[in-house]
């Protein structure tokens, strides 16, 4: 660790006063096209900070107090890991992949993605920056709210790396692209990430992002990615959650699509401490479709907060909202969905529907779906419901000779079974499959494998 620069932001060090300590290392490990926007930011930050439960979009949940004590932060690539490959390798062999790692927000530097179609390019977001500063300038900080949102000015600040994905004009990238973010520490970290996904007219792309621990160390994550989808354009996006419970992790996912453009996104929390995943749709071309999907899947203390906002800007748009929760033990969830249809945006097809799964009493969700709708042809719904197991399927299964406990396990994966078939990589999806009902069974109750395709790592318990 001798080559990492850390600062311990303590109980007398702000954020804003950590940033202007080490500011010119953070504009020195970076790019004129990331620094341009830090002055705006940090005044947006010194404004807004960090949200609490008294801002209206997170109501429910106050990320102050998560944000504060002592963590390391990292202002340089970290070293602590020289070789990934030696930690992970792939036990699903029908999941043929380009895979890429992140270590503690810095793009792994000895990455090698094989297979790419003639102009797709893979990589670091501080390599681009400095080898085509004009493409990252045309697409940096134009979807992320950084003036609005205090979580989403801090990346703006901090951040000095992450990934980018470009997929040219007219390419079709048949294999998924894997990121694997790893988090591993001697101390409590806090990382700051910056993603960016491009795809142009007519391409077509599937990414997977594998979020995880690899210690039992305290961490505190901070990730924005901003996707850019061209006019016919595809982009499968999935976002796997399993980490301890000692992890805090804000997931900003800001999309803009053109016409005729189609995106899924689909948010799967497996494990994990408190979340927080920011989904942003914006249908600004005509007959764009978006379908945004989420599962949770939460027990003892874990907290998850769903926030969604499908943006029709224009004419002849579909979108398609699914979230599904199950609660068990003392843990909490929120989702907040809302569609805004704007005064143009006529002929507007939208639907949003979130269900949860109460196990026990002390179990507690806040649902909040909204519909805000400016134009008068249009045909949109939203619902939530909150309930819990069905006595009479129960009773159901237990006249068949299934015994109470395996017929619980039965009802809450045919409950989950409708986003995890959302899953349009069917490796992905399998695996998905027999995590989730290992969880179900209790048995997923340490962060050593990946979601994504069971890689061994060191075995970490959760809390």
């Amino acid at each position: 660790m001798d080559n990492v620069i850390k600062n311990i932001i303590g109980r007398d060090v702000t954020l804003d006063g950590l940033f202007e300590e080490n500011r010119s290392l953070i504009e020195g490990n970076s790019s004129s096209v990331m620094n341009a926007l830090r002055s705006d930011a940090f005044e947006a930050f010194r404004r807004l900070g960090i949200p609490s439960n008294k801002v209206e979009d997170y109501k429910y949940t106050n990320l102050q107090p998560l944000f504060s004590g002592d963590y390391s932060l990292s202002l340089t690539p970290d070293t602590l890991v020289e070789n990934v490959e030696d930690i992970f390798s792939c036990d699903v062999d029908t999941l043929d992949s380009i895979t890429i790692f992140i270590v503690n927000g810095w793009y792994y530097a000895r990455n090698k993605p094989d297979g790419l179609p003639d102009g797709v390019r893979i990589g670091s977001l501080a390599q681009l920056a400095k080898e085509d500063p004009s493409f990252l300038e045309k697409y940096y900080g134009k979807n992320a709210p950084y003036l609005s949102d205090g979580i989403v000015a801090m990346n703006t600040m901090f951040a000095s790396d992450g990934f980018y994905i470009h997929i040219p004009r007219g390419v079709t990238v048949e294999k998924p692209i894997q990121i694997v973010n790893i988090l591993m520490s001697e101390e409590p970290l806090m990382t700051n990430q910056r993603n960016l996904i491009v795809l142009e007219e007519n391409s077509e792309a599937r990414v997977m992002v594998c979020d995880h621990t690899l210690t039992s160390d305290k961490f505190v994550i901070n990730n924005v990615t901003e996707g850019f989808v061209d006019r016919n354009a595809r982009l499968d996006f999935y976002n796997l959650q399993n980490q301890h419970n000692a992890t805090t992790q804000v997931a900003g996912f800001y999309i803009e699509q053109k016409e005729d453009s189609h995106v899924k996104t689909n948010n799967l929390t497996l494990h994990t401490g408190v979340g927080r995943n920011n989904i942003t749709l914006k249908l600004a071309g005509t007959h764009a479709e978006g379908h945004t999907y989420g599962l949770y899947l939460l027990d003892k203390n874990q907290h998850v907060d769903n926030f969604s906002f499908i943006d029709h800007a224009v004419p002849d748009c579909f979108s398609d909202e699914l979230f599904k929760g199950v609660l068990d033990d003392h843990a909490t969830g929120a989702f907040t969905g809302k569609i805004m249809v704007r005064p143009d945006a006529q002929k507007t097809n939208a639907y949003q529907s979130n269900n949860n799964l109460l196990l026990t009493k002390d179990a507690k969700i806040n649902t909040k779906p909204q519909l805000e709708i400016y134009a008068d042809d249009v045909k949109c719904s939203h619902g939530a419901t909150v309930g819990q197991l069905d006595e009479e399927a129960m009773f159901y299964l237990r006249t068949r000779g299934i015994n109470r406990e395996e017929a619980t396990i039965l009802l809450m994966y045919a409950f989950a079974y409708e986003v995890i078939e959302k899953i349009q990589v069917e490796p992905l999806r399998e695996q998905i499959r027999t995590l989730v009902e290992k969880r179900f069974r209790g048995e997923l109750d340490k962060c050593h494998s990946c979601v994504v395709c069971g890689q061994k790592g060191t075995g970490v318990s959760c809390m």
